[in-house]
């Protein structure tokens, strides 16, 4: 059974591309395996269907007209109703740097095409699955001078209160579970997107970089050749 015909009400996904053919073949399965469908044919329509659709995951293209992916992305991760929407990149190039930007903005998932309709509902419903299985939503957690919430996806350093994005901020409480301990990339990889999602080791390296900037510089450390670690000695 599907992550969404086994839930109550049917999870929301909008689907944002420009060719008509993809776009009737993602809703097509995504309905039939019990998800709501709204579609959009260019990023400034997403962004306005988003705001009164509110989805729990966004399929976006990269390469299309008047705004590309990337940029709707950013702009859907701006939105607070919708940070911590899901988004999959849906794309035909294989460049680095376009999954390295994709992820920048917070993708949970690239998928290049020719998209393969069963392999894609698997790693959908793989990720609703594991969103369903985290831990209690009121948990929250206290360590090295940070207040983590997990129902509100805030941490709180030296008074100051961030809401992160939905990867930063399971990287930041996974790290906060395991004060002192270094996890290498591969680790944090497997443990944050999961062993079934192909995402480059410096998608590790990017989420890090922007912890830093919101939470300040002194709480993950590097180890240098071996990975990273939360200290829970307050400086």
């Amino acid at each position: 059974m599907s992550a969404a015909k086994a839930s109550q009400q049917p999870h929301r996904v909008l689907v944002v591309d420009d060719d008509p053919d993809i776009v009737e073949l993602l809703q097509y399965n995504l309905e039939k395996e019990g998800y709501e469908v709204r579609t959009a044919p260019d990023g400034r329509k997403a962004i306005e269907t988003a705001r009164t659709f509110s989805p729990e995951l966004v399929l976006l293209d990269i390469m299309m007209p008047q705004l590309d992916g990337i940029e709707t992305g950013r702009q859907l991760r701006d939105l607070p109703e919708l940070r911590q929407t899901f988004i999959l990149y849906l794309t035909a190039r294989s460049e680095e740097y376009s999954e390295v930007a994709a992820f920048e903005i917070g993708a949970d998932d690239y998928i290049t095409k020719p998209i393969k309709p069963r392999a894609l509902m698997s790693r959908i419903n793989a990720l609703f699955r594991r969103e369903a299985q985290k831990a209690d939503p009121g948990e929250k957690i206290e360590v090295g001078g940070l207040v983590i919430s997990r129902k509100n996806y805030t941490v709180t350093a030296a008074d100051k209160s961030v809401v992160l994005p939905k990867k930063e901020f399971e990287l930041l409480f996974f790290l906060a579970q395991h004060p002192n301990k270094v996890f290498s990339r591969e680790e944090l990889l497997q443990k944050i997107w999961g062993a079934d999602i192909y995402v480059l080791e410096r998608t590790v390296d990017v989420h890090i970089r922007k912890l830093r900037e919101k939470i300040g510089e002194t709480y993950i450390k590097t180890l240098k050749g071996v990975g990273y670690m939360l200290t829970d000695q307050a400086e």
